[in-house]
């Protein structure tokens, strides 16, 4: 079988070349191309653009970059033309996705979206277009099911696949991890400024701040594998703060607590049992707009799935170096939040499903695929 797949971010590229290698398991003879990151690139996906060139965030950054993404839609379309695939698989990145959805299902071909956009946050109506334009969707959310149920549609749900990602990672001790990464031998914060550059631009340089303040601790940043490293440095300037690239996981594995981006980051550090601050902050307008047509309690997938505040969460202008210094406190050893965290994360494990949420995936759409 031939599989266009579409990842435009990393979390994208990291859930999608997993469920390329299971595919790839079950299907000895599957061809693909798409777009995406180097994770994909390492399960033999023949990248057609790199998710370096796709991350645009918030509405005020679309509308500066629209012309570039007009232009990624037709050339978009002309690839998977001349590839012509038995499938072509959505794996989040919404704004685009399922734009080009419509168009895929239009011209016949088995349109599979992997990762549901966040229709029970905000724009409900996109359900329908889901409906319409996709002829599976898989969700990874225990609630959404629920939701799009609500609508009549029926989605799939196998589980959340980063119980998958997490179980598999392979943990150092703490003494060869910071030898091999040139760290001190004090323990670690780990810093998760997002994978988009606003992001980082936003978030890190207040984070950073923070390093003056426990100089008992070291902070390291997780940096993203599609952010250059000059872009990070220029935000810790003079800073005690480390910068490790394409090594997330290991970070989090190691690290005493975190500073975390809203998203699915908050999922990953909860996942690895570390004690978390949630953080958000970005242009005012975007957030403005934002605020407006959100549905939503919270911004962690932690407090989302839990219905409930978790995890501390500060976002724009609650974001400061002093509440930052104050929350951290609390859940660092002997913090006064520590052990509430901890609990909540048990009841979070328990909403998720067991291991094995790719090969499940994959199974289903290759049995959809070979249908035709």
């Amino acid at each position: 079988m031939k599989y266009f797949i579409l990842a435009g971010e990393a979390s994208g590229d990291l859930h999608g070349s997993y469920l390329v290698r299971e595919l790839k398991k079950l299907d000895k003879d599957a061809v693909f191309h798409g777009w995406g990151g180097d994770l994909l690139e390492k399960e033999d996906v023949k990248i057609l653009k790199h998710l370096r060139e796709l991350a645009f965030m918030g509405f005020v950054e679309v509308l500066q970059n629209i012309v570039t993404i007009q232009k990624n839609f037709r050339i978009c379309k002309t690839q998977i033309k001349e590839f012509n695939p038995d499938a072509v698989i959505f794996v989040d990145y919404p704004g685009f996705n399922l734009r080009m959805a419509k168009w895929v299902k239009k011209n016949n071909y088995k349109s599979l979206y992997f990762i549901s956009p966040n229709v029970w946050a905000w724009n409900a109506s996109r359900v329908f277009k889901i409906r319409d334009y996709t002829d599976k969707m898989y969700a990874i959310l225990p609630f959404e099911k629920e939701f799009y149920a609500s609508y009549n549609i029926d989605v799939e749900y196998f589980g959340h696949p980063l119980v998958d990602v997490v179980n598999e990672h392979e943990k150092t001790s703490f003494d060869e991890f910071c030898e091999q990464n040139n760290l001190e031998n004090k323990p670690i914060i780990a810093l998760m400024a997002g994978s988009r550059k606003q992001e980082i631009k936003h978030m890190l340089p207040i984070m950073a701040e923070l390093a003056q303040d426990f100089t008992d601790y070291q902070f390291v940043i997780t940096g993203a594998p599609s952010i250059d490293r000059e872009f990070y440095l220029q935000f810790i300037e003079n800073k005690p703060v480390k910068l490790l690239s394409g090594k997330t996981y290991d970070i989090l594995s190691h690290s005493t607590a975190g500073l975390i981006t809203s998203g699915t980051a908050t999922l990953e550090a909860a996942l690895f049992n570390l004690p978390q601050i949630v953080c958000y902050k970005g242009g005012a307008l975007s957030v403005m707009i934002a605020k407006i047509v959100a549905n939503v309690k919270y911004i962690s997938l932690v407090n989302l799935i839990l219905d409930k505040d978790a995890v501390k969460e500060l976002i724009q202008k609650d974001l400061t170096r002093q509440n930052l210094k104050e929350e951290l406190i609390k859940i660092l050893p002997n913090g006064i939040n520590l052990n509430q965290i901890k609990k909540n994360y048990i009841s979070l494990y328990k909403k998720l499903d067991q291991p094995g949420v790719y090969k499940r995936i994959a199974t289903n759409i290759l049995n959809r695929v070979s249908k035709n």
